[in-house]
């Protein structure tokens, strides 16, 4: 256990009034401190009702006391909980005489952090329940909760320690020559390497759709005036968020709308119509139509499939916004008003998806729906295993690089050093996923973004 700790106190349960609400306490004097508040003793692992008295033993409130003795608690250390009355001024009166009484107010993700430094959980799942808490679909939640149950870590731990074995073999040919270990000649060693790199690809495939369900991803509407925008925003979102009219250019501010298909959370954003304008304003709204595509994880460029364009080609029409749009954002071209044009309601590949569909009357909608969860790695009938976040892609990127790196040098160069070089790298990048080599920095950059009761 972490030697020598303070006792620590916090609101567990969630801001405003509910019908319970839960103080906890970890650390040395946990016990003490609820005795002092109870004048119960209580027996470990049951619930004792209890009146909670402040310093002039007047009564505060009643509920339930509950004591878990380290190690076998969620710190590590001596726990106790005070179930009260779920009223914000009884917690905060509560709370203060737990701090009298000698504790002190609990930092954001303190209680996961000493459970992380306890060996009690991993970094992994010490996220994962910080992830679980701010999940805005059920299928995030879901993932979260297997990221939690240790999903993801048992995955990273495996493959950690078949690259530790390869590398533990690869740095003994060099260190023990007289042994005569041609691991070069040894073609179990490129298989290893080539089965290594495998695995973490897949492992990194299964990353980035959870970090997809649990971030979501960024759609930014874009096209000319009146090609129908708006009105897409609002099939997408099932109701009138954005105003529709036959006036060109009435967006001329963003508008946000928060929505989930099939799990997938999209934060979509439509956009002021692409055109020359000479209003100040327009030109405003324009210029931040441009900004929001550069940080898009996706754009559906829409266009009025009625009129001169739908002879067009995708690579034509995209040619046509050339000036506008980022050519490192995915892009889908949106032929609208298909019931106009008389044309079937249609996913089409080619250089550009293209999806035909009326946001008018939502025929072709369900297709675009079908098309994100795909282009998101998603789809209705599967989702992520686990939960992810940027950081965990990040590693596993940097892991992948280094044994790709490690493979070159094996079979191009036969360089040993070099090898054992790479799988070092790789072993750190691997390693910082579960916490098993981390800085204190990113433990600090981890844990305060949690909520101070965790």
């Amino acid at each position: 256990m972490v030697g020598d700790s303070d006792t620590i106190a916090a609101i567990a349960t969630g801001p405003g009034a509910g019908g319970v609400g839960i103080i906890r306490l970890s650390g040395p004097r946990a016990f003490s401190v609820a005795h002092r508040l109870t004048g119960v003793q209580a027996k470990d692992r049951q619930a004792h009702f209890v009146s909670i008295l402040d310093q002039q033993n007047e009564v505060l409130d009643q509920g339930l006391l509950i004591q878990f003795p380290g190690p076998q608690s969620f710190t590590g250390e001596d726990v106790a909980e005070l179930h009260c009355h779920g009223g914000p001024v009884i917690l905060r009166t509560v709370l203060r005489e737990c701090l009298s009484c000698g504790a002190r107010q609990a930092a954001p993700g303190e209680f996961s952090q000493r459970a992380f430094l306890n060996n009690k959980i991993d970094l992994v799942q010490a996220e994962a329940i910080a992830d679980l808490i701010s999940s805005s679909t059920e299928a995030a939640a879901r993932s979260a909760s297997r990221s939690l149950s240790g999903a993801f870590s048992t995955q990273v731990d495996a493959l950690l320690e078949q690259l530790i074995r390869l590398r533990v073999f690869i740095e003994a040919a060099i260190d023990f020559p007289e042994e005569e270990i041609d691991f070069i000649a040894d073609s179990d060693v490129l298989e290893r390497l080539e089965t290594l790199q495998d695995s973490i690809d897949r492992l990194l495939a299964g990353a980035r759709r959870g970090r997809t369900l649990r971030d979501g991803l960024k759609l930014v509407i874009a096209g000319a005036p009146n090609a129908g925008k708006s009105s897409l925003l609002n099939q997408l979102a099932e109701q009138d968020t954005a105003i529709v009219t036959d006036i060109p250019g009435t967006t001329r501010d963003l508008l946000r709308e928060h929505i989930q298909i099939g799990g997938l959370p999209l934060h979509i954003v439509d956009t002021a119509g692409l055109r020359h304008s000479g209003d100040a304003i327009e030109q405003e709204g324009i210029r931040r139509a441009r900004a929001e595509m550069q940080t898009a994880d996706h754009i559906l460029l829409v266009i009025d499939n009625n009129n001169d364009q739908r002879d067009l080609s995708s690579t034509e029409i995209v040619a046509v916004y050339e000036g506008d749009l980022p050519k490192t954002v995915p892009l889908t071209l949106i032929r609208n008003k298909c019931d106009l044009s008389k044309t079937p309601a249609s996913l089409n590949s080619g250089a550009f998806t293209e999806v035909h569909l009326s946001a008018l009357n939502g025929e072709g909608i369900d297709l675009l729906r079908q098309h994100l969860l795909a282009a998101a790695g998603l789809s209705h009938q599967e989702t992520s295993d686990f939960s992810a976040r940027e950081r965990h892609v990040l590693a596993l990127e940097d892991c992948a690089q280094h044994l790709a790196q490690g493979l070159t040098q094996l079979k191009e160069h036969g360089a040993a050093e070099l090898i054992a070089e790479d799988l070092r790298y790789a072993q750190d990048s691997l390693g910082s996923i579960t916490g098993s080599f981390s800085s204190d920095d990113l433990l600090g950059e981890i844990f305060g973004s949690f909520c101070i009761g965790k």
